[in-house]
């Protein structure tokens, strides 16, 4: 008789947790071809002096605000900064715009203000379904930005308003999570090595 899941030692349930992120990052082998596709947009704009822009709520702020710092500062060598900034850090405005505007245009209000034609927004959502990452989105294609979508398996409304969407293979908030992590370290790998 097998033991349910909660009666397991921390040990096994380890074990379980690892092994199903083994499978996960394994399957993100079939995403190679739109990581590659977002790190070629991010490097083109980069080239062109513009702005690689981020945006995402809870975690995915978080995750958000950890890329952007990654371009800014440095991923795995020293080299000159990366315009890069996530749209999630500045809370006079976050909380101004919210309580003006309502919360659904903090991203979007940000980014008319200081977003520029070439640039490259990067939103991260797992529901693919965040009001806020979605209008943001919308007044990119307006202003002509392009756009690069993190969700999780469905892709949610945010991967049919995507340039370049990475739906990656799970619907578990903290699976899509460290996915993500992984994929944003990848391409900032791969922008360092092309842009210095």
């Amino acid at each position: 008789m097998t033991k349910p899941l909660a009666q397991l030692p921390y040990s096994q349930k380890a074990l379980l947790y690892f092994r199903g992120a083994q499978e996960n990052f394994r399957a993100l082998e079939q995403y190679v071809d739109q990581v590659a596709t977002a790190t070629e947009v991010i490097i083109a704009a980069l080239k062109v002096d513009r702005k690689i822009l981020f945006c995402g709520n809870g975690g995915s702020a978080a995750d958000s605000q950890h890329l952007a710092a990654e371009l800014m500062g440095r991923y795995l060598r020293d080299r000159r900064p990366l315009s890069a900034l996530s749209l999630t850090v500045d809370t006079s405005a976050l909380t101004a715009i919210a309580n003006d505007y309502g919360y659904d245009e903090v991203f979007a209000r940000q980014l008319r203000g200081i977003g520029r034609k070439g640039d490259v927004l990067v939103g991260l959502s797992t529901s693919g379904n965040s009001a806020n990452v979605i209008k943001a989105f919308n007044a990119a294609k307006e202003i002509g930005i392009r756009t690069i979508g993190f969700t999780g398996k469905s892709g949610g409304q945010l991967a049919g308003l995507s340039d370049v969407s990475i739906a990656v293979p799970s619907v578990k908030t903290n699976e899509i999570q460290e996915m993500h992590i992984a994929i944003g370290h990848l391409i900032c790998g791969l922008v360092e090595d092309a842009i210095c």
